[in-house]
């Protein structure tokens, strides 16, 4: 059976991403209330307690606000690397010994007949870190939450099949916008969020022969919209070369609403 996946929620309000296999049914993070992650599941018409396992990539609350729920009401095993495993401490609650599994960074781990590989990001948390995904030869990266995309990232997640790459904010609506000057400066910091023109430029030094998918993910509620965020990767990539349409195709996500649960 072919790899499968859905971009549940991403934003600023909340995180989590579902991939699935003939053998393993996966979480990445689980930044919405148990009762919210259970709706997203009905949508692409899965269930919680059939999961293998959730991964998380850092502590901030987007991405870990159900975790100890869902883990503790399903029996789930979580996979996380030490520093985020102290980082979580006192915000998911008290997780059976026998659930918690170290993932350290920049491993490859085997889930059955997926092999997920770990690398580092760039973020103001303990240990941040993502996941690149293969399967049957197919590769899925995900990558949000990096304050910038180093040589090394590039390298890990280059010519994957899909992408789920973040477009966080645009750069004049961060700046013109209501937050105070030092979340703006934070979020535009190396240790912040990808603008949308950086992710654009970003894109265009990893996308392969075999990119078919882009999913522009972790837009910010107050410095971006979809259809900019879109516009303005779409212009950064034409400027390249690669042009939308022509071999892969540009989606959106969204905060509430679960992308269709479709093949890599």
């Amino acid at each position: 059976m072919a790899m499968q996946f859905s971009v549940l929620a991403s934003g600023s309000t909340g995180n989590a991403f579902y991939i699935e296999t003939g053998q393993q049914r996966l979480l990445v993070d689980a930044g919405l209330s148990g009762k919210q992650l259970e709706q997203l599941f009905e949508q692409i018409d899965r269930d919680l307690r059939d999961l293998t396992a959730i991964l998380v990539t850092h502590e901030h609350s987007d991405h870990i606000k159900g975790l100890g729920v869902i883990a503790r009401k399903y029996k789930l095993p979580i996979y996380a690397n030490e520093k985020t495993w102290k980082a979580m401490e006192g915000l998911i609650g008290d997780i059976p010994t026998e659930q918690k599994f170290i993932f350290p960074l920049g491993k490859v781990r085997s889930f059955g007949d997926l092999d997920v590989e770990s690398f580092g990001v760039s973020h103001d948390a303990a240990e941040p870190m993502f996941y690149v995904f293969y399967h049957e030869g197919k590769k899925l990266a995900l990558i949000t939450d990096t304050g910038y995309v180093s040589d090394r990232m590039k390298g890990t997640i280059k010519n994957a099949d899909v992408f789920i790459f973040e477009s966080n904010h645009d750069v004049e609506m961060l700046r013109m916008g209501k937050y105070p000057w030092n979340v703006k400066r934070r979020i535009l910091s190396d240790v912040g969020h990808v603008s949308n023109e950086e992710a654009g430029l970003a894109l265009a030094d990893v996308i392969g022969d075999r990119t078919k998918r882009i999913y522009l993910a972790h837009l910010s509620q107050d410095n971006n919209i979809k259809e900019l965020a879109r516009m303005t990767v779409a212009q950064t990539l034409a400027n390249r070369g690669l042009a939308i349409g022509d071999q892969f195709d540009l989606y959106d996500t969204d905060p509430k609403i679960a992308t269709k649960l479709v093949y890599v």
